[in-house]
């Protein structure tokens, strides 16, 4: 007879109670509390029934050429190789309440709107209903790019999940939280009328948050980066806000103002400080990635000598946030550099002096952009270091 294997010799089997310690449990919590948050401030925020806006009554629905009519565009030497002159399409709706109507539009080729097409290529058509019911063409405003951008964000999120794994879901998670905080919370509180700055920080704070623990989960590692990159983004906000009071310059010397203005009359809107705000968001992702690699590698630190003393953590997590910060900056700086670039283009073709350049609104706006934003990273460092020191204390040997 075979002997019974011995109690200690029958591997343990992970329980529930095993799975969900007391730290996952809050992690658990904290992380449904967040997502019923972002729930109920958009369901709370949802904007009313109204009239239906000129935009809203216009019907868009992609489409395939079938035939080319006509064609006498031609390439010209200023337009680089574009196409210029009319076209007339036999196309095919694909969509909406046409869908498989055979319709004919002229398509106008200029250099700034240009769909040039031959047969197979899909498009996107504006139609209207005429007096008959039969439905015709108004213009052909793009190319039917939709197929090929949800391609390629199905590339970036498959390489993402391929190489971070598990780390790299909860990235892309913690990046559909953020997007959907800003869409479904922040702009719904702007067009409402509530004070743009206080509410760009809320959901900045609350997207942090819910970024780091999705990332990392519940520990003092997320805490730290998480107190770290909402101060780092308030500090930016503040010495935005307050270079903006000195200079001044407010919201209306943005380019979009005067279409805002237009636009939004109906709303509750408020344009001044939508400059600030949108800097507390664009300065977010450099903030949690400086907060973040600090922290991570503050606990690194601390996993490694626990004896370390609190002083000597900050002093190395203040190093290794030096290295960072420069890189950030730039990123920063760069990234304002070529949303601008044709501007600064602009400035170089006319032949402006210096003293205009950089006094122009379109400059100070870029200018303030970078700067409050690489304010907001520096600060961040020693912020994030401190509060590892505080937060990860030594433990004795």
């Amino acid at each position: 007879m075979s002997a019974k294997p011995s109690k200690s010799s029958v591997p343990d089997v992970p329980t529930l109670r095993d799975a969900l310690t007391p730290r996952r449990l809050l992690g658990l919590v904290v992380g449904a509390v967040l997502l019923l948050l972002l729930v109920a401030g958009a369901m709370l925020l949802r904007p009313a029934e109204r009239e239906l806006t000129a935009a809203q009554k216009r019907q868009f629905a992609t489409a395939k050429v079938t035939d080319v009519l006509y064609d006498d565009a031609v390439s010209a030497d200023w337009s680089e190789g574009l196409r210029l002159g009319t076209q007339l399409l036999e196309v095919e709706v694909l969509s909406g309440p046409w869908k498989g109507s055979v319709l004919e539009t002229y398509n106008y080729l200029t250099a700034y709107a240009n769909v040039d097409c031959s047969v197979g290529t899909r498009i996107i058509v504006r139609l209207e209903e005429g007096d008959n019911g039969e439905p015709y063409v108004v213009s052909v405003p793009n190319y039917d790019r939709g197929t090929i951008l949800f391609g390629m964000l199905a590339v970036f999120a498959l390489i993402l999940v391929a190489i971070g794994g598990k780390k790299g879901l909860m990235a892309l998670l913690g990046l559909v939280y953020t997007l959907a905080g800003v869409w479904f919370l922040l702009i719904p509180m702007i067009l409402k009328g509530l004070p743009s700055i206080p509410s760009a920080i809320a959901v900045a704070a609350l997207t942090a948050v819910a970024s780091l623990l999705m990332l990392t989960g519940f520990s003092r590692k997320t805490l730290c980066a998480a107190l770290g990159c909402v101060c780092g983004v308030a500090a930016a906000g503040l010495f935005a806000w307050a270079v903006g009071q000195i200079t001044p310059i407010s919201g209306f010397n943005m380019s979009e103002a005067e279409e805002l203005v237009l636009r939004a009359y109906d709303s509750d809107l408020e344009i001044r400080g939508l400059l600030v705000s949108g800097i507390l968001i664009a300065a977010l992702g450099a903030v949690m990635d400086v907060a973040m690699s600090i922290s991570s590698a503050c606990w690194e630190l601390r996993e490694v000598d626990p004896t370390l003393s609190a002083g000597r953590l900050f002093r190395s997590g203040l190093n290794i946030g030096r290295d960072a910060m420069g890189t950030m900056a730039n990123t920063l700086i760069l990234a304002f550099a070529g949303a601008s670039l044709n501007m600064l283009i602009l400035f170089q073709v006319y032949g402006y002096p210096l003293i205009q350049i950089l006094n122009s609104d379109g400059m100070a706006v870029e200018l303030i952009q970078s700067v409050a934003g690489s304010v907001g990273i520096l600060l961040t460092v020693p912020l994030v270091a401190l509060f590892c020191a505080r937060l990860m204390p030594p433990r004795r040997s």
